[in-house]
């Protein structure tokens, strides 16, 4: 069972309309900064620096335009379109939501016009709906391919998986401890952290920093354990899990380049030394887990599109001669502290 082809253009224009609306609001941003470095540095997170204008989005919205332009693209090509679809509407809709009863709210009032923070919602409620229509069009899209053998969505090869798995899970972990840190140290700020509120600095359209890194921290985990066993959903989450690590680890190493934090390392307190060494270690996780699950699969045969055409592949009814199809096709940190 594969998507059919109205279902892969559908999935197709719901990722360009989600890439559009974000590209949307980083054109925004860039129009209303002073120069691109400015923006970068609010995208960084240098702790120095104030605008009079907040922009909208964050370096995260980067990465998430990638990521719809790539699975528009998978959707019309790739055998893994119906996992990518999946993945792709799971992420907008969890970091999306907060957006519904964030935007809103009073302390919004003096960051953010009421006519910027209405489209703003205007796009949160679009989000969500075309990220619900992606896994709907994912699982009622499915149909036989009648023409030609369909071959399965590639699976990591067992190394990648092993890797996926090792680097994801510790990357998981390592969010999870900063959390479980937080939470402990200021206990009165954690509501906030998680859900957004007066105590939290955020973006207009982007989630609480508590609730992507809970994202972030379960998203890492059921794809490293996902890579293991090497299910084929594991390879479209484990990417994305990746692109985010790698996104939040350039904007940690950047942070601590501008500050010169590693001229003084020694004299940093413990934890801000163990701060740096995990941006480090994010774009060297994010960095592994793009290169190993990005690469082709071990290739698998493709299976009968059709039980009812089986008789067509060869003789009578047996496996089809080799050569008569000719070779197969090649197989397809939290925001920083």
């Amino acid at each position: 069972m594969i998507l059919t082809r109205g279902a892969r253009i559908t999935g197709a224009v719901l990722c360009a309309v989600l890439a559009l609306i974000v590209a949307g609001w980083l054109v925004r941003d860039i129009r209303a900064a002073d120069d691109l470095g400015a923006l970068w540095r609010y995208w960084a997170g240098y702790y120095d620096l104030r605008r009079p204008t907040m922009p909208v989005t964050s370096a995260y919205d980067g990465v998430l335009l990638v990521v719809y332009l790539l699975a528009a693209v998978a959707a019309l090509r790739s055998s893994a379109a119906a996992t990518v679809l999946v993945a792709t509407g799971a992420v907008t809709i969890v970091l999306r939501l907060p957006g519904l009863w964030n935007i809103g709210e009073s302390r919004m009032d003096d960051r953010f016009t009421d006519d910027l923070r209405t489209r703003a919602l205007l796009c949160s409620f679009a989000a969500l709906a075309a990220g619900l229509a992606l896994i709907i069009t994912a699982g009622a899209g499915r149909g036989p391919a009648r023409d030609r053998p369909e071959r399965p969505p590639a699976r990591p090869g067992q190394g990648a998986g092993v890797t996926a798995f090792v680097f994801l899970g510790a990357a998981g972990a390592v969010v999870a401890a900063w959390e479980i840190k937080q939470a402990v140290r200021l206990p009165e700020l954690y509501p906030d952290w998680i859900v957004g509120g007066d105590r939290v600095a955020q973006g207009l359209i982007d989630p609480p920093p508590g609730w992507f890194s809970a994202f972030l921290i379960l998203l890492c985990l059921f794809a490293g354990v996902s890579a293991l066993p090497r299910a084929a959903h594991a390879r479209p989450f484990g990417l994305i899990a990746g692109a985010l690590l790698l996104a939040g680890g350039v904007l940690g190493v950047a942070r601590t380049a501008h500050y010169e934090l590693l001229d003084h390392f020694g004299d940093l307190r413990v934890e801000s030394q163990l701060n740096v060494l995990t941006w480090f270690f994010e774009v060297i996780a994010g960095a592994l887990v793009l290169l190993v699950l990005a690469g082709p699969g071990p290739e698998e045969p493709p299976a009968p599109s059709d039980p009812g055409h089986a008789q067509g592949y060869g003789q009578g009814y047996g496996y089809p001669r080799p050569g008569v199809f000719g070779p197969p096709p090649p197989s397809q940190p939290p925001p920083g502290w």
